[in-house]
């Protein structure tokens, strides 16, 4: 009886920490995503605006996060 306690307690905690590294992190993939993004159009584009460039991709970037949601 004790060892199940100790294993669902277990269990508990690893949901927790996974949690929490994942809303701690999951930003990083994101940014990480723009910055690609904005170097893609600044090699491809002649008149490049890094504020519009970055806006555009993290608009780009969340329409297709929503889509697969």
């Amino acid at each position: 009886m004790k060892k199940n306690i100790i294993t669902i307690i277990l269990i508990i905690v690893g949901i927790i920490v996974l949690f929490l590294i994942r809303s701690n992190y999951s930003d990083h993939n994101l940014k990480r995503t723009v910055e690609a993004c904005v170097l893609a159009k600044k090699q491809t584009t002649k008149n490049f605006n890094r504020q519009e460039a970055k806006k555009y991709c993290e608009e780009e970037i969340k329409k297709k996060i929503k889509s697969k949601d």
